[in-house]
């Protein structure tokens, strides 16, 4: 994700930050009103696969939590297995298809964003 946002930012004019600077504006309010509005759709597209990312994580989720009642969603539909392999198949897909309403969701929300922020990254 930082390679995502420098090469996003290298993308931006410089000489916006120059204009911006020659107008009487600091390093932090070049940063704050000229770079951070503009890197919104980098910062959306971060955003949507961080949270796609931890949503489905596995490992740290495992190795962290020890209360049963804690478990997320990955954790939980992996013990809804018992250890030969054998569940009851219906309500598993069933918890797998509601696991993914959220994910689903927040793709809708920054659909615009991520699609925008994808596709300027790696352009000079």
């Amino acid at each position: 994700f930082i390679f995502l946002m420098v090469q996003f930012i290298r993308t931006l004019p410089r000489e916006l930050d120059e204009a911006a600077s020659i107008d009487g504006a600091g390093y932090w309010r070049v940063f704050l009103q000229v770079i951070l509005p503009l890197c919104t759709p980098a910062l959306a597209t971060t955003g949507i696969f961080t949270f796609i990312w931890t949503w489905n994580d596995f490992f740290s989720q495992n190795l962290y939590l020890t209360n049963s009642d804690n478990l997320t969603v990955a954790v939980a539909l992996r013990s809804f297995l018992d250890s030969s392999g054998e569940s009851s198949w219906g309500p598993m897909f069933a918890m797998s298809i509601v696991s993914l309403g959220p994910i689903f969701g927040f793709f809708l929300a920054g659909q615009k964003y991520l699609i925008r922020g994808v596709a300027t990254t790696g352009l000079k």
